[in-house]
């Protein structure tokens, strides 16, 4: 079974994304930067809404476009809005953090990770920032701290999704954890996708 992770910028497409019945949702704001956290009002407003329905609920925490490496101001402000959007009616997270040379940031994910209390996790396409040689451990490390899924595309959004590579990755993972394809993910090809990169969730604004 495909789970299909419907990617939502801010409100709009949300009654759209529940009728076509797909299985999550990531909500976030600003799209054009890769996506950054939605506004308090608009999680608690799409979770409302998805109340009476099947559809999980996924939350982007990121303060701003650009890379993944913030500062202990940036931090903070990614702890409040985790503590606000479960506030709201999240049901997931979704958020990343590296160090200035690629690696993952594991004292801030550790940080944020204490303030998901124990919602869901995915760790997003900053994964893909993460130099290739230093990714099968990345994979260990964000499955046991506890990280749920893995956001990807494999390499970088300009090309096609790289499918050796995350079928190689999925094989690394050993079932520890979920990588979830995205970026050119669509209705017409999620499903032989994921068949070749040997997972079940895929991730997108065109998947319905």
């Amino acid at each position: 079974m495909i789970i299909r992770e419907f990617c939502a910028e801010n409100f709009t497409d949300i009654p759209r994304a529940v009728a076509a019945g797909v299985e999550r949702i990531e909500l976030c704001d600003n799209l054009a930067v890769g996506g950054t956290t939605p506004s308090y009002g608009v999680i608690a407003e799409t979770a409302d809404y998805l109340k009476d329905s099947q559809t999980l609920l996924s939350v982007m925490i990121r303060p701003r476009g650009g890379n993944f490496v913030y500062d202990s101001h940036e931090l903070k402000i990614m702890e409040v809005d985790i503590l606000k959007a479960i506030e709201a009616g999240a049901q997931s997270l979704v958020f990343g953090a590296l160090t200035v040379d690629g690696n993952l940031d594991t004292e801030a994910l550790n940080t944020l990770m204490i303030a998901s209390q124990g919602l869901p996790v995915t760790f997003h396409m900053a994964f893909d920032d993460i130099p290739a040689d230093r990714q099968v451990a990345a994979v260990e490390t964000l499955a046991d701290g506890g990280v749920e899924k893995i956001l990807l595309h494999g390499g970088p959004l300009s090309e096609a999704l790289n499918i050796e590579k995350i079928a190689a990755l999925s094989a690394a993972a050993k079932g520890k954890i979920d990588l979830m394809i995205g970026g050119g993910v669509t209705a017409d090809n999620m499903t032989e996708l994921a068949a070749l990169t040997k997972t079940s969730f895929v991730h997108g604004t065109k998947i319905i």
